[in-house]
Formats: C-alpha cells, structure tokens, sequence
C-alpha cells in the first residue's frame, strides 16, 4: 500500500494480502444471525427503578444494551456524524499531518488497531481525541473541517453527562450507592474513536475490528443507521446488532467488570465490514483517572463471594492491554486472584 491510512480515495479490487485472516480467524458472515432481543432502555421512563431493574438485566445477561430518549440532542449526533464524514472526505495529505503510530498522543490519526505490531492489519482508519477537560485538548483537535472543535466540543459535553446518569443506574443496579462508580473512578478520563471503515472488496476475509473487549469503564457508540457493523459475542455467538433508531449502544468496559466482582461481563464485540459502502461510528470513552484504584465492591465480595480480582491501578491496566495484540485472551485475565 502506497499511503498510511485507507481512507485515501483509492477503491481496492482485491484485498491486500496484510489484511488477510487465516481461515480459522475470519468472521464466517454467513452464520451471523441478528441479535433479536437486544435490551432497548427508554431513559424517559419516569419510573426510575424500573431502568434500574432493565439496566440490571442487561448488564447481567448481555454486557450490552441500547438507550434511547437518552438527553444528547439530535442535532448534536447529526452533526457530530456530518463533520465525522467532513473529516475522512478531506485531502489525503491534509489528514496525514495527524498521523501518528504512538499510543500516547492525545490527538492521532491511525490505522488498524497497533500497526507496527499486528501480524494481521484491521480495515479501518480512525481518529483518536482526548476530550477532557475540553479546554485543554480542543486546541489540539484538527481545525479542518473548520466546524470541527465547536461540533465535536459540544457532542462530546453532551455525551459525557450521559455517561454519567448511566454510571449513576449501574452503581443502584447492583445494590450500591449510586455514587459509588464515579467516586471510585475520580476524574474520568474521557477519549473518542471516530471510526471509519471503507468499502472492503473481502469483507468475508478481515475485521474493521476483531473481537475484543473495552479497557475502560464505559463506552457510548454512536453507528450510523444505514450501514451495520457492529457485532457482540453472546452465549458463545456471534450476533449482530443493528442500529436502532435515535439510540446509543452502551457497553460495560473492563473496569465495571472488576468493579462489579465479574457480575457484569465486560462484552466481546467486534466491527465487520461492508462490500458496497463505507460506514462511520463514534465511540466515546469513559475511563478511571489513572491512579484510581480498581478493586471489586466490597458489598459483592460477601455472602460467600470472594475478591475475583485483586487490586489494580488504572494506569497499571491500560499500559498492559496495549502491549498486547487486540484480540489476545482478556487483559482482565492477568489481573485475577488466582
């Protein structure tokens, strides 16, 4: 391949021979069925308790769910969606001065997933932005597409309040305090993949994304509704679930996961890819400041139950998933009392 990233405005008729799966790894299309009864949680409910229970089920069952009358405007997704394509549209050479391969910076555009260190690369570009404390990172943000840090400033504020009335639900979901999730994970950390994956001329034989797991606490996925691609392994299967109208899907990361002492399952989920059309999604990230210390609820420890997991810092965490490969065992694995 001539250039760094895919979205250059070169159609692909085969694809490159890096992108190519082994047989035993690729997605077999085929056999994925849709996800019939994923949870739909209408946050308008005034029924508070009765969105605590269907948050408890969903988290309990499926590690996912989707919300809709959630409290992010319409206008602000649109928006967000619109610049998002604004972005990838722009000159080749004009996104290449955010390229970068290192982890650390807080503004990059990429490729795959870790590029220097896969053997298999993923069909897939995506833009990666530190989003707070907004007024210290939108500086940085790209200035192209001019509407960009205003559009992607707003959403991002709306998002995080989201993320922290979910938080707020999960914690009384499992008995606690409804406080206990944000004071434990302190001033959260919040990132965004802006994810674009171009028409694959194999979708049959690579990943947008392989299966894996979220290292962080929650996370709010914007996909757009014309093109699927998000996929969740459930009860030992791949399932696709599909957009659904005005809604987000929210999936538990690994820190709820030890939080929770295991009780919610932090989901496997990967992205396919389309043959005839691009698709855009938006992952917003909420993540413990990096010296909270992630142990399992102390409440769900008793009755018999044990410390699944033994202490861990958020910085100790992060640092050792991205010295794996994606699709590795789960990171949360190393971290268990044994």
């Amino acid at each position: 391949m001539d250039t760094k990233v895919l979205s250059s405005g070169i159609r692909y008729s085969n694809l490159p021979e890096s992108y190519v799966r082994p047989e035993s790894e690729r997605p077999r299309l085929s056999e994925v069925a849709e996800c019939e009864n994923i949870p739909v949680i209408d946050l308008g409910c005034e029924d508070r308790s009765h969105i605590v229970h269907q948050i408890y089920l969903a988290c309990m069952y499926y590690g996912f769910f989707q919300v809709i009358n959630h409290g992010v405007s319409q206008e602000a997704v649109e928006r967000m969606l619109q610049v998002a394509q604004d972005f990838f549209g722009l000159p080749v050479e004009e996104k290449l001065k955010l390229y970068s391969d290192d982890p650390s910076k807080t503004v990059r555009l990429s490729t795959s997933f870790n590029f220097n260190k896969e053997k298999v690369h993923n069909w897939r570009d995506y833009l990666r932005l530190h989003c707070y404390p907004l007024d210290k990172y939108v500086p940085e943000w790209p200035s192209n597409p001019p509407s960009f840090k205003e559009i992607v400033s707003h959403y991002c504020a709306e998002v995080r309040e989201l993320g922290y009335r979910l938080q707020e639900l999960i914690s009384e979901s499992l008995g606690l305090e409804k406080d206990y999730i944000k004071n434990v994970l302190g001033e959260q950390g919040q990132h965004m993949a802006v994810n674009y994956y171009p028409p694959c001329p194999e979708p049959e034989l690579t990943y947008g994304l392989p299966g894996h797991t979220d290292p962080n606490a929650l996370t709010i996925l914007l996909q757009e509704l014309q093109v699927a691609g998000l996929q969740v392994l459930k009860d030992g299967r791949w399932v696709a679930v599909n957009p659904h109208p005005n809604a987000f899907v929210i999936n538990i990361g690994d820190q709820l996961q030890a939080l929770s002492n295991g009780r919610y399952k932090s989901v496997w989920h990967r992205a396919v890819v389309n043959a005839d059309k691009a698709r855009m999604s938006v992952a917003s990230f909420l993540c413990p400041y990096d010296h909270a210390l992630i142990s399992p609820a102390k409440p769900l420890t008793e009755d018999g139950y044990g410390a699944v997991y033994r202490d861990f810092t958020y910085a100790e965490y992060y640092s050792k998933f991205w010295s794996r490969n994606l699709d590795q065992e789960h990171c949360l694995e190393l971290f268990e009392n044994k």
